[in-house]
């Protein structure tokens, strides 16, 4: 029953504590049940007194909605009770707070960012909609946050949601004026379709910083929403073509022109058939199986497509920490390979050089580089090529980091960090005798290896070397020590701590 104050009211199981916000009939405190998981849930107390028939409906079909209905993106009703003063419904509790503060935090959020949260507010509509419920409230402050580290949204706040089939019309206003549909405010006649057109408003906010009507007083607000103007979008902050395709569809002020629910769930957008979800990505599972049968049966052209398939599932999972990167890795490698007119590349076993130098090709610079490096490898071979091989390697090297350093995530970045150490490795094999630099001008004589090795020891990035004769000090000549320090710092930043300790080792 509810304590006497200004406190928390006092619910049987329950510890109430802070008071997380408040409407004009409700407020909400997060919570602590008694039992011994100490489940911390979110308690909304509507006072009985507050309440006028109308409101008594609207709570009514609230719970009757909320407790019919599971769905990882609608906050879970998991019980309600009532005293004589209050009714109190027992609520999940998501950490991350409300879209709209989140918003206001960021200032704008970007594409990619917004996107994500647009496809699981429009999964749960799409979950509402095969239910013939609308919300009729939608607006960043009944939209939660499960946390702040990986935020998923919880639509919540059903208090004027209503059973609708999309050809039912109601008269009474409901919502919130920033939100409300056109056809809301001035005709009084409205379907289903008005929860597109907030939608349309929360992600023109969530990308600009403030709602399209955002106003100074209630007469402005009301001026801008009887206007006739069509909604212009900001040049600012710049957009894929799909968003501000979907932003000016939703944010059509003809109910009968505005985007339809089927084709706001299918815009390219939303993408919802491949947003992360257990079907979803069972039906990438089996693709991926199929994948894998047909490349280990030599048809990398199958194969490479059912792999693309498979990834436009998995692909928006990676957000999500899914481990999906050896299907990309696989599915590039097989792209080159079919698109390749070299049929060798089809067997099985083809080596990593020989895929890194096909998938270069439209690299005109790294394609050198590579053939420099083929050039040295040849050198190396011939008798008395040594110093030759060395400064093909130099220059193969010089211009394979610089790639590196600028190579975006993939599998040809993957392939360069191999072939990388692999040629440093062969340059370290080179049996140099120890000669003086005449063409860069260095003088042996004024180079104190005892320095050289202590400052490698004492770099911080090879520990363990204090006080060891490895092959550093014993077998490798005054040159290689030259042509390494050249790509030190370089080949720290790029190959990492770790691949240039187990090379010099």
């Amino acid at each position: 029953m509810a304590g006497p104050g200004w406190g928390p009211p006092r619910l049987d199981g329950f510890i109430l504590t802070e008071r997380l916000g408040s409407g004009t009939y409700a407020t909400v405190y997060k919570a602590y049940a008694k039992k011994d998981t100490r489940e911390v849930v979110a308690i909304k107390c509507v006072a009985k007194k507050s309440l006028n028939k109308a409101s008594v409906e609207n709570l009514l079909t609230e719970i009757e909605i909320l407790k019919g209905i599971q769905h990882p993106h609608i906050v879970q009703l998991k019980d309600f009770q009532w005293d004589s003063d209050n009714i109190y419904l027992i609520m999940e509790f998501c950490a991350g707070g409300d879209l709209s503060r989140f918003i206001h935090t960021c200032r704008i959020l970007p594409e990619k960012v917004a996107r994500v949260f647009m496809q699981q507010l429009a999964s749960a509509l799409q979950f509402l909609h095969e239910r013939n419920i609308s919300h009729l409230d939608l607006k960043p402050r009944n939209i939660l946050l499960s946390s702040l580290e990986k935020p998923h949204l919880k639509l919540a706040d059903f208090g004027f949601a209503q059973h609708m089939s999309p050809w039912d019309e109601k008269h009474v206003l409901r919502g919130s004026p920033l939100y409300m549909a056109p056809e809301m405010v001035c005709q009084r006649q409205y379907d289903a379709r008005v929860d597109l057109w907030s939608v349309g408003v929360i992600l023109y906010e969530a990308l600009f910083g403030q709602p399209p009507f955002a106003s100074r007083s209630f007469s402005e607000l009301e001026e801008k929403i009887r206007s006739n103007r069509v909604i212009e979008l900001p040049l600012r902050p710049l957009l894929s073509r799909d968003c501000r395709d979907l932003l000016q569809r939703l944010l059509e002020r003809d109910p009968s022109r505005r985007i339809s629910f089927q084709d706001f769930f299918a815009h390219p957008w939303v993408d919802l058939e491949h947003m992360p979800s257990r079907e979803s990505l069972a039906r990438a599972t089996a693709l991926v199986v199929q994948a894998v049968k047909k490349d280990q049966e030599g048809d990398a052209a199958a194969a490479l497509s059912l792999y693309c398939k498979a990834l436009d599932f998995f692909v928006p999972a990676l957000h999500s920490g899914m481990g999906v990167g050896q299907y990309m890795s696989r599915a590039e490698e097989l792209k080159a390979i079919v698109s390749s007119s070299n049929q060798a590349l089809l067997r099985q076993g083809t080596s990593a050089r020989d895929l890194l130098r096909e998938m270069a090709r439209d690299k005109p610079r790294l394609l050198a580089a590579l053939e420099v490096a083929s050039a040295a490898m040849a050198k190396e071979e011939a008798a008395g090529g040594e110093q030759d091989a060395l400064d093909l390697y130099q220059h193969s090297l010089g211009e394979l980091l610089l790639l590196l350093a600028a190579e975006p995530p993939g599998r040809r970045r993957e392939l360069l960090h191999t072939e990388v150490p692999t040629e440093l490795e062969r340059v370290g094999g080179l049996p140099l005798p120890l000669v003086s630099m005449r063409e860069s001008r260095w003088e042996a004589e004024t180079l104190d290896k005892e320095g050289l090795s202590e400052s490698v020891r004492s770099c911080g990035f090879c520990p363990g070397l204090e006080g060891r004769a490895g092959p550093w000090e014993n077998s490798i000549s005054f040159t290689r020590p030259l042509l390494f320090a050249g790509y030190w710092v370089l080949c720290q930043s790029v190959l990492g701590h770790a691949a240039v300790y187990g090379f010099l080792l």
